[in-house]
């Protein structure tokens, strides 16, 4: 392993370890998931200041508001969207640091992520070039509008928090696929929908804390 991800102490293989039991018992079953969080190295998405906290079950600020999700809900979310079978095409709305990016590159075949902040997409970039993702593909724009000239996806999601998907959205979710995002304004719930022949199913789950979905775009 590359020693700039290997590292000692907080940064080891073994804290890593720890994690995965972690998860273990917080109800993750998905092992497909579970290893993509194993190979993993969180440490390199956060500050250095903030390192030593990396494998913690904690959220944790990454800049300009936005946060990196605790380890948990990055699993959480990846094994909702995977459903126990493997995805093909993913859209990721909200890059942040990269993590949940990096996560999905191991899940499916394909991983577009839009990020609206331009300094976070570029330290995005810059990380998961380290890592040599080959799958992913990094866009700075509005996240709500998706990219309907790569739709439909197998599997949407979204990290920061709405209380309404906007329809273009809708419209980019394959038949067969699924959309996992944080719900709500004030109180916010994980939410899965569900698209199938018949249209559009949701089912509300646990309750969650995200940072807002906004429109637009920041260049600086």
């Amino acid at each position: 392993m590359n020693t700039h991800h290997s590292g000692i102490g907080m940064t080891s293989q073994r804290t890593r370890g720890r994690m995965i039991e972690r998860l273990r018992k917080q109800g993750i079953v998905d092992e497909v998931v579970l290893g993509a969080m194993s190979a993993i190295p969180r440490h390199i998405f956060i500050e250095e200041v903030l390192a030593s906290r990396a494998y913690d079950d904690t959220a944790l600020p990454i800049n300009f508001g936005q946060t990196i999700s605790s380890p948990f809900i990055v699993a959480r979310m990846s094994e909702l969207l995977r459903a126990g079978s493997g995805l093909g095409k993913v859209l990721e709305i909200g890059s942040g640091c990269g993590y949940q990016t990096a996560i999905l590159a191991q899940l499916a075949r394909e991983v577009y992520s839009i990020e609206r902040i331009g300094p976070l997409l570029t330290r995005a970039r810059v990380r998961l070039r380290q890592l040599r993702l080959g799958n992913v593909r990094l866009k700075h724009a509005d996240g709500l509008l998706g990219l309907p000239e790569f739709a439909p996806f197998d599997g949407i999601i979204l990290t920061a928090a709405t209380a309404h998907i906007p329809p273009s959205l809708l419209e980019q979710l394959a038949v067969g696929g699924r959309m996992v995002f944080p719900k709500g304004s004030q109180e916010q719930f994980l939410c899965v929908i569900a698209h199938n022949s018949q249209g559009y199913t949701e089912t509300i789950l646990d309750e969650v804390r995200f940072v807002p979905l906004l429109p637009g775009i920041l260049k600086g």
